[in-house]
């Protein structure tokens, strides 16, 4: 029940945002290709809380060895690696319209790209063919040293500077009160899908544990 009602308050906030995107916000003076700000710094936001969630369920795990706390993190994790790279994608696609580059070593892209790897590496580990329990166990350690790039791609733009929208806009580059209403609505609406997807990925490792201890049992 949960689920269906964050997934219809995410299809009706998505198609408000949507509206603010094109009707509402005003054209900033790089032209319509500014408005992929407004799906690219959704995506970047919910990524990063994705990734805290990792932090936090492993640090739990190891505390409480209670399996469920590594099942949010796997399903948070590919959740982040999925929003990670939407946000590389569309900020990529804006780059290209804005500087003429696909990509540039600034350290705010950087050490996004460093984070994606990162978090490619933990799926690929979970996916790993080793035991059970030993594997939640590594699967948490890295969860919780992984995080420790997350600051570095969040404060990157106020450390070393950037040419990244979001560095600009800490700076203050005049973004008029319905562009920043068309950025909450973009966050608002994003969270409701990150919501649906993660109890819906949580739901479905549940089950699958289930089913592999079912298997386990029957073979014994």
């Amino acid at each position: 029940m949960k689920v269906k009602i964050l997934a219809g308050l995410a299809v009706i906030a998505l198609l408000v945002q949507q509206y603010m995107i094109w009707f509402y916000a005003p054209i900033a003076q790089s032209g319509p290709v500014q408005k992929i700000f407004y799906m690219h710094l959704p995506c970047s936001w919910w990524a990063l809380v994705s990734f805290f969630v990792v932090f936090v369920s492993s640090i739990l795990f190891l505390l409480k060895r209670n399996d469920a706390f590594d099942r949010v993190a796997g399903a948070a994790a590919e959740i982040g690696v999925l929003f990670a790279t939407l946000a590389l994608v569309t900020g990529s696609t804006w780059a290209r319209a804005e500087w003429g580059h696909w990509w540039l070593w600034d350290p705010k892209l950087t050490t996004a790209l460093i984070m994606w790897y990162v978090y490619a590496g933990y799926l690929v580990l979970r996916a790993t063919p080793m035991g059970r329990d030993r594997k939640a166990l590594v699967c948490a350690v890295l969860g919780i040293v992984a995080f420790l790039d997350v600051p570095l791609v969040f404060f990157a733009a106020k450390l070393w500077g950037s040419a990244h929208p979001d560095g600009l806009a800490r700076q203050g580059s005049g973004m008029e009160a319905r562009m920043w209403h068309t950025v909450f609505a973009g966050l608002i609406s994003f969270g409701f899908v990150w919501g649906a997807i993660l109890l819906t990925r949580v739901r479905q490792l549940g089950r699958q544990a289930e089913l592999d201890a079912r298997l386990v049992w029957d073979d014994e």
